[in-house]
């Protein structure tokens, strides 16, 4: 099998960083969305984020693999993902408090002693917040699809373990990985710089397959 090469190995744990980083991403985003709904509500919210998710990544994983085979795409694919890096960038720099907020609406749990979860939230209703969730989750999920496309390269076996072990991360662990990018934020830097070496690979493999292109059609 392709993951017991070297290099099929090494697209393996480039993947499985990503896929933690990004759930945990993903569900900090669902956990925010939550925070400012009842707590009746907030379990209701977060199914639907959940769910989304899964049913995205499904959908764009059967588009984009086809979609990278196109030339040019890959190149697009890669200039994607850099934005995805500074967007990552910018969210890893959100203030302690709102994420203490989200994780305490995932795990709802008074994290902070304050004798409430997730109190300090603007009050949203449950459409607003699943309407505010779903839109984040078309974003986060295409950003998931295309990183693990093109971490695993022509890895066909590392692609489909990739978008398994996503699905069931979002689905299983979302919740724990949160907590745990909360407590060790090293781990979200670390998941970001592979993500940006992912990137810049597909740019430079991208260029590569298009520049003979350019120069027949300058020529």
């Amino acid at each position: 099998m392709e993951i017991f090469t070297a290099a099929g190995f090494s697209a393996l744990l480039q993947v499985i960083a990503i896929d933690l980083v990004l759930a945990g991403d993903n569900a900090i985003v669902i956990g925010l969305a939550a925070a400012g709904l009842p707590a009746e509500q907030r379990k209701k919210a977060i199914l639907i984020g959940v769910l989304a998710a899964t049913v995205l990544r499904i959908c764009f994983a059967a588009v984009t693999v086809q979609l990278l085979l196109i030339v040019g795409l890959l190149l697009a694919g890669g200039i994607l993902l850099l934005w995805v890096c500074w967007k990552m960038w910018r969210e890893l720099r959100t203030s302690h408090a709102d994420e203490l907020e989200a994780t305490e609406a995932l795990s709802n749990a008074d994290l902070d002693k304050d004798n409430a979860v997730a109190g300090k939230s603007p009050r949203k209703t449950l459409g607003q917040a699943a309407l505010q969730i779903v839109v984040a989750d078309v974003s986060m999920s295409l950003d998931n699809v295309l990183a693990v496309a093109g971490a695993a390269r022509d890895h066909f076996s590392v692609l489909i373990i990739g978008l398994v072990l996503s699905i069931a991360l979002m689905g299983l662990a979302a919740t724990f990985i949160a907590k745990l990018l909360h407590r060790h934020r090293w781990i979200a830097y670390i998941g970001l710089l592979i993500i940006l070496y992912v990137a810049l690979d597909m740019v430079y493999r991208g260029a590569l397959e298009v520049w003979p292109h350019v120069n027949n059609a300058v020529s």
